[in-house]
């Protein structure tokens, strides 16, 4: 049985038998062990020289934006993996004072969330830069399509909700820049978080839109009684904390619920 078969074995095994999060907690911490990014190559026995490359990578690249004065001993972590990743992929801005890009955005935030998860600076770097890429390619033409099936999920669970979002004008004022392109990312805590990154490097993004779905579902009640988009909105982009993991947990339920078992697609 191939490693891959084990595991989705496994998975299959603990969820039937009520131990749905037992393969998610650690899984971002693993990563580097695995090579569902990339980061490492199939044969374990070339890892330790792999790590001592990429190592050497993210040293060079870190002395080089000290060189020409984009970063100091002072910088940010997460400013640094910026920097790090607009120059290996030749989008440095000509001035560390020039404004930043949507994109930026995106990347600081996913980048602030994951060095809350990996310790090691470099570990980090590596995993946020394949994180990123993988949404920036593998779900690039898909992301696009999350708010339309969050629409049509949330009819599905609740049509009345959705009526009255659409009767605020709310559906189209949704954050879904924080849900979709952020993945979460300053919207759940770091457990929870790490159990919905899980599916998507796993290779599902739609996870997202039921996380989405879910997040309504458990806020119907204060949603309902907010009158107008905005309110909705700010509501929706500060949601309490305490519920985060009873939502991820539900969330998980409602993907297998519509999508089958836990066989990874987008």
């Amino acid at each position: 049985m191939t490693e891959d078969s084990q595991r989705n074995f496994r998975s299959v095994y603990y969820e039937k038998v009520g131990f749905r999060g037992v393969e998610e907690k650690k899984s971002l911490e693993i990563l580097l062990k695995d090579d569902r990014l990339g980061i490492l190559p199939p044969h374990h026995e070339s890892h330790a020289q792999v790590m001592v490359y990429r190592k050497d990578q993210y040293s060079d690249v870190l002395h080089a934006l000290k060189v020409i004065r984009f970063i100091s001993d002072a910088t940010p972590q997460v400013e640094v993996s910026l920097r790090m990743y607009q120059l290996e992929y030749g989008r440095l801005p000509r001035s560390p004072s020039f404004p930043r890009e949507p994109e930026d955005e995106v990347f600081l935030a996913i980048a602030k969330a994951m060095e809350e998860m990996v310790e090691d600076n470099v570990d980090c770097y590596w995993i946020i830069r394949c994180f990123v890429n993988q949404l920036n390619n593998k779900y690039r033409d898909y992301l696009p399509q999350l708010p339309k099936a969050f629409e049509q999920y949330l009819s599905l669970e609740d049509s009345r909700l959705l009526s009255h979002l659409r009767t605020c004008s709310a559906v189209s004022r949704l954050p879904y820049d924080l849900w979709f392109r952020r993945c979460f990312a300053g919207c759940l805590p770091e457990s929870s978080l790490q159990r919905v990154w899980d599916k998507v490097v796993s290779g599902s993004c739609k996870i997202l839109v039921f996380v989405a779905v879910e997040i309504l579902l458990t806020f119907k009640i204060k949603v309902m009684a907010l009158n107008s988009a905005e309110k909705i909105t700010r509501f929706l982009e500060n949601i309490p904390q305490d519920s985060s993991d009873a939502i991820v947990s539900k969330a998980i339920d409602l993907w297998h619920k519509h999508c089958g078992t836990p066989v990874h697609s987008a």
